[in-house]
């Protein structure tokens, strides 16, 4: 742990959690961008998981082959397609979670909630402040990644000045519905995952900090899986618009507004597994990102509070 508090709400001043939170995503989003692009190509992808003549498609969309067609095609940098509007996501993203987290655990003190709740209710709270808030870019993110060698938008500044022009303002919060209630649910589980196996992991002194890693990880892959259909409806709202047939892998349908008849669409067309299209990837993605996360912000927060306490020795 940081040295601070048992739980995240006791760490560090209101500045403290915000800069951390920012340096957590930063590094964060880096180290797992190529996982980032790949999921996002799986999900967009409609042949049907669950017809059992459809093999031969199967084979040529598996998470490899997609891979292997990414790196051949578009070269290694393709990985890290969409990566300002990322960084710029994550930092603020991270930097929105963290500070709404610590202020909504501090409101609920006094309440005297068993910790799992607090901490659950508490990260519902972040998850939806800060996936409203940073929507715009996450939007722009998934379409980057999902362009191929036919550039829809040419930089950041372009695609917000197409979007805008195209879509109108309502563009930018396609699929907003689904990401709010995709991160509920996932930034509560999380969070109060976290804030349970955390104290019980540094009892095991592992080396290098690695409990809060390890935390991370575990609460990363169970919230993961059990949200994984919202993120996919979001995604595949989020390329609506007049460009659709242009990302890669192109006839992505028209889906009717709403969570609910978009995620009935999928499934009617492509099997109950085409909700989990990606899971795998995104579990790998998932397990280093929450690690790398929560491991940093730890190591930033502690930084910051011996460089506090150095000042006024």
């Amino acid at each position: 742990m940081s040295g601070g508090g048992a739980h995240l709400k006791d760490e560090g001043s209101r500045l403290q959690v915000v800069s951390a939170g920012a340096i957590a995503g930063l590094v964060s989003r880096f180290c797992i961008a190529p996982l980032d692009v790949l999921k996002i190509r799986l999900q967009l992808q409609i042949h049907s998981l669950s017809d059992p003549l459809d093999t031969v498609r199967k084979a040529r969309y598996g998470a490899v082959v997609t891979f292997t067609n990414i790196l051949r095609d578009e070269g290694v940098t393709a990985f890290w397609k969409g990566n300002l509007s990322a960084e710029l996501l994550y930092i603020n993203y991270g930097a929105v979670q963290f500070s709404t987290y610590r202020l909504a655990t501090q409101t609920l003190y006094p309440l005297h909630l068993p910790n799992g709740a607090e901490a659950f209710i508490s990260g519902a709270i972040a998850g939806a402040s800060a996936t409203t808030v940073t929507y715009p870019l996450d939007l722009l993110r998934t379409r980057f990644a999902a362009q191929g060698r036919d550039r829809i938008y040419a930089n950041l500044r372009s695609g917000v000045r197409d979007i805008w022009r195209e879509e109108g303002a309502k563009g930018f919060f396609q699929g907003l519905g689904a990401g709010v209630g995709q991160v509920v649910p996932y930034m509560g589980l999380f969070f109060c995952a976290y804030e349970t196996l955390r104290p019980r992991l540094a009892k095991l002194s592992l080396p290098f900090g690695s409990g809060d890693a390890t935390a991370g990880v575990l609460s990363g892959v169970l919230a993961k899986t059990g949200v994984f259909p919202l993120d996919l409806i979001r995604k595949r709202l989020q390329v609506q618009g007049p460009s659709r047939a242009r990302y890669v892998g192109g006839k992505i349908p028209v889906y009717g507004e709403g969570v609910l008849r978009t995620g009935r669409s999928i499934v009617r067309r492509e099997g109950w597994r085409g909700l989990y299209r990606g899971l795998g990837v995104g579990l790998v993605k998932s397990a280093p990102a929450s690690a790398v996360t929560m491991w940093t912000y730890e190591r930033a927060m502690k930084v910051m509070k011996e460089m506090e306490l150095a000042k006024v020795q």
